[in-house]
């Protein structure tokens, strides 16, 4: 894309008006961001920031348990759009396992209804959001929130999902395991090798 095509897009944006859909939104990340950039839409604004390598390496120890656990025909998906409640909540997981059977709607846009398990790894930038406003996973259903710090080194496993909050919250340090028995993903989680930032 050319500084000429950048700055169409704005001009355009800056003539409409009307409040942009999250299928416009997505359509102009997919224009100009960089391979190696996390978008996502949350509460109507566009987050970016850089794949890390302590951050990537977290999300493939919880993705390799998940394939253990369930197989790789599974239905993981990490960093793929996903429409949650809420004002233009275009999230894009880390990782998201859907319920086995699950289909992408008319639109080939993945359904929250479907979506059972959520890890979120936090990145500087936009941590806060993962602490804040992606807990409408809660008003979505999603019945297990993973958020992994790795500058806490910490994890927060968020549970039972109730009127749109989730009603448990534990935390474990990193170097324990998390026990994920008893939920959808049914799964002792080691974090002895999650790396720290």
């Amino acid at each position: 894309m050319t500084v000429v095509d950048v700055m169409t897009d704005r001009i355009e944006m800056a003539d409409d008006d009307a409040e942009w859909s999250l299928d416009q939104w997505f359509e102009l990340i997919e224009r100009m961001v960089p391979e190696g950039i996390k978008a996502e839409v949350v509460e109507g604004a566009v987050h970016m920031v850089p794949q890390r390598n302590v951050h990537w390496q977290i999300i493939r120890k919880v993705l390799y348990a998940l394939d253990h656990r369930f197989g790789q025909d599974a239905l993981v998906m990490s960093d793929v759009r996903i429409d949650f409640p809420g004002h233009q909540n275009g999230f894009c997981p880390d990782l998201a396992k859907l319920k086995d059977g699950a289909e992408p709607d008319e639109e080939g846009h993945w359904r929250y209804q479907d979506v059972e398990f959520v890890a979120e790894v936090i990145s500087r930038g936009t941590g806060l959001n993962d602490y804040g406003p992606k807990t409408t996973y809660a008003e979505a259903g999603v019945s297990v929130y993973l958020v992994v710090d790795p500058y806490q080194g910490r994890c927060h496993v968020h549970t039972d999902p109730k009127d749109g909050e989730y009603r448990t919250e534990s935390k474990s340090d990193f170097g324990k395991e998390i026990d994920l028995t008893g939920t959808v993903v049914d799964l002792v989680l080691k974090t002895d090798n999650f790396p720290r930032d």
